[in-house]
């Protein structure tokens, strides 16, 4: 069985940046509330507080709002899995099963 390196979001941490940095940017909870058009800002506060991250589409808003790229906002972890474990959770085993070239490239797969 192989192992690899997969990238997880680490939620409480990336919710702490995502808190820095409004707060070096001198914006409030508030600000960003009206930013997306929230009527409430528990959104912002689940965010903050890593009980939640932001869809794709909010994580790119609010990198054009804080002027920092995405990746700069995530807090990532690794985690070692298999690789079957892996193909388990995301693919088809029939897919992973049918493209020898899909599972040699998933094998040799290494993180930067």
């Amino acid at each position: 069985m192989s192992m690899i390196q997969f990238p997880v979001i680490d939620p409480v941490a990336t919710g702490a940046n995502i808190c820095r940095l409004r707060k070096d940017r001198g914006l409030t909870v508030r600000d960003l509330q009206h930013y997306f058009g929230f009527e409430e800002p528990q959104a912002i506060y689940k965010w903050q507080r890593g009980q939640s991250l932001p869809s794709v589409d909010n994580l790119y808003a609010l990198s054009a709002l804080l002027q920092v790229p995405m990746n700069e906002i995530i807090i990532s972890t690794s985690h070692i899995v298999s690789c079957e474990q892996q193909a388990a959770a995301c693919c088809s085993g029939l897919f992973m099963g049918t493209f020898p070239q899909v599972q040699w490239a998933w094998q040799n797969f290494k993180t930067a």
